[in-house]
């Protein structure tokens, strides 16, 4: 028995190593190849040969690239901000208040999640164009908080669900109205959940491209993911492969930071609700 479990803590770890390295490998490789330059960025190389800074000063160096990183980090973090305020009230209203058709209207609120941003594009164009938002950041922030809420919602209210009643009832006995149980009762407990919810709708954000592409026309106003993409090189025919690598992992990088802080909150936010008792 000792040495089929030796096998199979052997085989779990392997296993674990080869996910982890299929996973990360890709961006390492993009860290490689964003040091190369000239001739070096058609050789496979899966260590860098010299480090050279050119492709991150040429990026760095792009004041459009630098302006797309403040519209992209403004967009994500309005995005996050109205996204949770309209959660924290939606998820109190169906966790704690009875009404009917509760559990329909929850459903219902998961499946507007289900649809495709494709399917949605065209209608949601003629709905920002009619607002008159057409190529600002108000544009993106609508369509980016429409797709986030589905999800904040649904963690927010299978967390809240699981808070002991008692806290609520004794905030009532106090006086407390429904705002404030919410902000100064509720709030404190529900912070994995909003770490949760918040970095994963500020990702979404961050990398989204399709919306960010349609509803924007000038380079002013175009976010981080439109700007890689849009890179060009010393020729219409020439892909600047040098700079697309040192401007993802620019782009990348303050992810990985974000979710290397906020690892234990991120995992206690999506297991809330996961067990009873």
């Amino acid at each position: 028995m000792s040495n089929r479990s030796l096998l199979n803590t052997m085989g779990f770890y392997a296993l674990v190593v080869i996910i982890v390295v299929f996973a990360c490998f890709p961006f390492y490789y993009a860290i490689v190849t964003s040091f190369a330059t000239g001739t070096q960025l058609f050789q496979v190389q899966y260590w860098p040969q010299q480090l050279s800074w050119t492709n991150y000063n040429a990026v760095l160096g792009n004041s459009t690239f630098v302006r797309s990183l403040f519209n992209s980090l403004f967009i994500a973090s309005l995005t996050v901000g109205f996204s949770l305020l309209l959660a924290v009230t939606a998820s109190y209203a169906l966790a704690r208040v009875r009404f009917r058709g509760r559990g329909l209207l929850l459903m219902t609120i998961l499946a507007v999640s289900m649809f495709p941003q494709i399917a949605v594009l065209a209608g949601l164009f003629e709905l920002i164009r009619f607002l008159g938002i057409f190529n600002t950041p108000w544009a993106m922030i609508l369509s980016y908080v429409i797709f986030t809420l589905p999800f904040t919602v649904w963690v927010l209210t299978t967390f809240m669900r699981d808070l002991p009643v008692e806290i609520e009832e004794a905030a009532i006995v106090d006086g407390a109205t429904p705002w404030v149980i919410i902000s100064q009762v509720f709030l404190p407990l529900l912070w994995p959940a909003l770490v949760t919810t918040g970095l994963l709708a500020f990702i979404g954000a961050w990398n989204e491209f399709l919306f960010a592409l349609t509803f924007t026309s000038s380079e002013t106003q175009r976010t981080v993911p439109v700007a890689i993409a849009l890179l060009s090189g010393a020729s219409q025919q020439e892909i600047p492969w040098g700079p697309i690598m040192a401007a993802s992992v620019i782009v990348t990088v303050p992810l990985i930071v974000l979710v290397l802080i906020f690892q234990r909150k991120i995992v206690a936010g999506l297991t809330a609700g996961g067990v009873k008792g």
